[in-house]
């Protein structure tokens, strides 16, 4: 990367200029720090006084064992569900080739973006849209970055109170003795949405080891139990209904549906850089040795969940699952009924429990760029109570956003399309723009197909979910949760 891309990347006056506010200044910390992490300057290269006043990097005292549990927590989420859809779609073959293709590829890109952290000497990108303007400019690098990170935080945090909310009401439905529900949506969103601010409060993203900690614990838990209880059953049972694995519709939007269900289960990316940032980094133990081991030990546990979720629930239930992606809801009804009622309230409760947990990870992106324009602009750090107003304030716009378009989930495909660069595209080209292969070279060709196969493929996954949308209709009762 040249001189003067980094002298735009680091300089205010050239950040404001352009319509952002600068992130990185040397002259406002009231009580100036070693930017390295200790008094030799041996450690912690990259360190920038005013990231010790952002929530992302306001503390790096992380391990391999808080980023595992964040990686977990983010990366095993509700999507998961999705995945018994996309195989009634795909069949056996095709569903088992494109989930094990697109799980390495997430895990090729993860890598790249963990190498890419430390990419630049005494430089740490601990935003994904940080490392975007590196790469491709300020111009461009917002254009491509902005939207897709944003989604990615606000956007998840509205399906998250969509999610949660309904699946609060289908928990009470569950417990109710005459099958009536005292609650409507819009009161199981509100309670949902209370309590996903009440533990957004945390001052970092470090700090929220306990809820990832937990969060994770619930995704795997949840997963388990609905892949085991089928097992439990009597395999006669099981297919007692005349469970057929044929494919029906054989369509290019059908086909190009499911794949984008599973391409959104795959997400992630747009935290690791931020997950990177909590982890101290030494010249002898740089943060991506440390990062990388998370990511692995994450992943392992991912994959298990994933695989065995898809496989053990599309055998059990096959062409009786719903293929067209919506409401989570829809995926837990299979459970309210041929089991107990414990059974069901557990799998309700401890998917609540994740989306709470998960809640406050995927909205730490949007605090950290509130406080970053609060810190610019006023030259000191945020209160506790500024710091409050932020999360509350931001979480009363993912409330209005999920009770206005409640039918979000059913442009989960459309809209995560755009947002699925971040994850199979963007990093491909970073990677060749910072580390500038030789042209030609493996990792220049490998990189460079990577990247437009993957921009191809969003472009494909928005025209099929554009012709699917058409084709099925929607039901777009804004405010009408």
């Amino acid at each position: 990367m040249s001189k003067l891309a980094l002298a735009i990347l680091f300089d205010p006056e050239s950040q404001e200029s352009c319509g952002s506010p600068s992130f990185m200044s040397h002259t406002l910390s009231k009580d100036p720090q070693p930017t390295s992490g200790d008094e030799d300057d041996v450690g912690d290269t990259g360190r920038i006084p005013l990231e010790e006043w952002l929530p992302i990097t306001e503390s790096r005292k992380g391990n391999v064992y808080t980023a595992t549990f964040h990686l977990l927590c983010s990366g095993l989420g509700f999507q998961v569900l999705l995945l018994p859809a996309a195989f009634a779609a795909l069949g056996w073959g095709w569903g088992i080739i494109i989930l094990t293709v697109g799980f390495a590829w997430k895990l090729y890109t993860t890598w790249l973006l963990v190498n890419l952290h430390e990419a630049v000497h005494g430089t740490r990108f601990s935003r994904y849209l940080r490392l975007a303007i590196a790469s491709f400019g300020v111009k461009l690098g917002k254009l491509l970055g902005i939207f897709p990170v944003m989604y990615l935080s606000g956007g998840a945090c509205s399906i998250l109170v969509i999610t949660g909310g309904k699946t609060i009401k289908q928990l009470v439905h569950i417990l109710s003795e005459d099958d009536t529900v005292p609650l409507t949506t819009l009161h199981c969103f509100v309670i949902f949405s209370c309590l996903a601010v009440l533990l957004s409060q945390f001052p970092n993203l470090n700090s929220l080891f306990g809820l990832s900690l937990i969060g994770g614990v619930m995704a795997v838990a949840y997963s388990t139990a609905i892949w085991s209880l089928p097992l439990t059953r009597d395999p006669q049972r099981v297919h007692q209904n005349n469970v057929s694995y044929s494919i029906r519709d054989r369509s290019f939007d059908n086909i190009f549906n499911a794949i984008g269900l599973i391409a959104i289960s795959l997400r992630g990316n747009n935290l690791i850089l931020e997950i990177q940032g909590t982890i101290p980094s030494y010249p002898k133990n740089p943060s991506s040795k440390t990062m990388w081991r998370a990511v692995v030990i994450s992943h392992m546990i991912i994959a298990v969940c994933m695989f065995l979720v898809s496989i053990v629930v599309y055998w059990t239930y096959g062409d009786k699952i719903p293929s067209t992606g919506g409401p989570i809801g829809n995926y837990l009804k299979l459970y309210e009924h041929g089991y107990s009622k414990r059974a069901a309230c557990f799998i309700h409760i401890t998917f609540i429990f994740n989306c709470l947990c998960s809640y406050p990870i995927n909205l730490m992106p949007a605090c950290d760029n509130a406080e970053l324009v609060y810190v610019t602009k006023r030259k000191k750090p945020c209160s506790i109570f500024v710091r409050m107003m932020f999360r509350v304030f931001l979480g009363l716009v993912c409330f209005f956003v999920a009770v206005g378009f409640s039918f979000l989930p059913y442009l989960a495909v459309l809209i995560g399309a755009v947002a699925l660069l971040v994850t199979f595209t963007y990093p491909c080209f970073m990677w060749i723009s910072i580390k500038q292969p030789e042209t030609k070279s493996l990792m220049w060709v490998v990189n460079v197909l990577v990247g437009s196969f993957g921009a191809s493929l969003s472009v494909l996954l928005v025209v099929a979910s554009a012709l699917h949308l058409a084709e099925k209709g929607l039901h777009a009762n804004f405010f009408k949760p």
